[in-house]
């Protein structure tokens, strides 16, 4: 049986590395030669990738540290872990939320300096309290409007979550999958634009990818919709927000609070910014369910060639058929590839047991159980056909 390397790039739950089988795969740091990746926040960008690597697995939602499109046209997928950091993010948007509403940030502060830097104590410190309470009046949440943009995993919870504090709560999500529809709370009013959610909520939370068309998409125009004091809450990626067009609504007082989770040099001393250092996933919960899910995905497709929640290919899963070898195939998404890779196998005399083959973009993916033993001549034949990315058998 093939023995797997796996290299991890950063600190990974045991939770999730104690998964994998020692007899089946080496795992840590210090690999050379690994068949597969396992990272949370290292940037591959400007790494040099092995030849024979196979996966690559992020313990996290995001991909943005991964060169995910080269790695396609390589034939290697990229795995992702949605929805297992799910809570941690909404608790901090709750959290969020309470901070802009109360100005707990500044008034703990505050309160702080009237100790660390004034040295008030006893009465005289009971005194200031007093009188500097009132500048961090804030409001309560109950009949307020909280538009979320972005109904995936989280920004369902987010919302759902949002009612029960009674707030109303509109979601825009052109996108939104079957499975988060039926997850959503049917109090949640879905609007069809982003431009109405901004023009009705109070405060806005973002739940939303970075891509060309999310970049930069809370930009002053938007802003300028909003009502005056409202909150922005943005806990998706620092590059959806224009903060120039934040950091002037601030100043002007059309807004009356930017909580993010992406700190810059500006946004940081912003005395109406709350820029926290990227906790969103930082709970052990948070850690220990990603770790599970990707070292999951990572062992299932090494061992069975099976694709769950890959960013640049297709689900593929397909029940080993007893008695079967089988075989992995990436290939440019054209016509007449399956019946090329059929008649490859068919001239070797394999038969074919059970057969998928499923598309993304701009390659699809196939894999084939087939009735014989798989020889290298066959494999090569297979990479000869133009249009193939990558084949591989599969030993289990």
């Amino acid at each position: 049986m093939t023995k797997f390397a796996i290299k991890t790039m950063n600190a990974i739950s045991p939770v999730g590395l104690q998964r994998l089988d020692r007899d089946r795969f080496d795992v840590g740091t210090d690999i050379e030669s690994p068949r597969a990746i396992l990272l949370r926040s290292a940037d591959l960008h400007s790494v040099e990738l092995p030849p024979q690597l196979y996966a690559v697995a992020r313990a996290g939602a995001g991909t943005n540290n991964i060169p995910v499109d080269k790695l396609a046209a390589l034939g290697i997928p990229v795995f992702n872990t949605p929805g297992a950091n799910a809570n941690a993010v909404k608790e901090l948007v709750i959290a969020g939320m309470l901070l802009a509403a109360r100005n707990l940030y500044h008034a703990a502060d505050y309160t702080r300096s009237l100790v660390a830097d004034q040295g008030l104590s006893g009465k005289e410190l009971e005194l200031r309290v007093e009188a500097g309470k009132k500048k961090f009046a804030g409001f309560e949440l109950p009949g307020r409007t909280l538009g979320v943009v972005g109904l995936g995993s989280i920004g369902v919870l987010v919302a759902n979550a949002a009612q029960s504090l009674a707030l109303k709560v509109l979601g825009y999500d052109p996108a939104v999958t079957i499975k988060n529809a039926w997850q959503l709370s049917p109090s949640v009013e879905q609007v069809t634009s982003v431009e109405e959610l901004f023009s009705r909520a109070d405060m806005v939370t973002l739940h939303v990818p970075l891509v060309e068309g999310t970049r930069g998409m809370v930009d002053a125009a938007r802003i300028a919709l909003m009502p005056s004091g409202g909150v922005v809450l943005n806990f998706a990626r620092g590059g959806v927000v224009d903060e120039g067009a934040v950091l002037a609504a601030l100043d002007s007082g059309h807004l009356r609070c930017y909580v993010n989770d992406f700190p810059t040099v500006a946004g940081a001393v912003h005395p109406r910014v709350i820029a926290l250092p990227h906790l969103g996933a930082s709970t052990g919960e948070a850690e220990d369910n990603c770790a599970v899910m990707a070292v999951d995905q990572l062992s299932d497709y090494l061992l069975n060639g099976n694709i769950r929640n890959a960013v640049n290919f297709p689900e593929v899963v397909m029940t080993r058929q007893p008695g079967t070898t089988r075989l992995g195939m990436f290939n440019e998404n054209k016509p007449n590839m399956i019946g090329q890779i059929t008649a490859a196998l068919a001239e070797a005399g394999l038969n074919v047991a059970e057969f998928t083959n499923k598309a993304k973009g701009e390659y699809a993916y196939t894999l084939v159980d087939v009735e014989g033993a798989v020889h290298d001549e066959l494999k090569e034949q297979i990479l000869a056909i133009d249009g193939i990315v990558r084949a591989r058998k599969i030993d289990g």
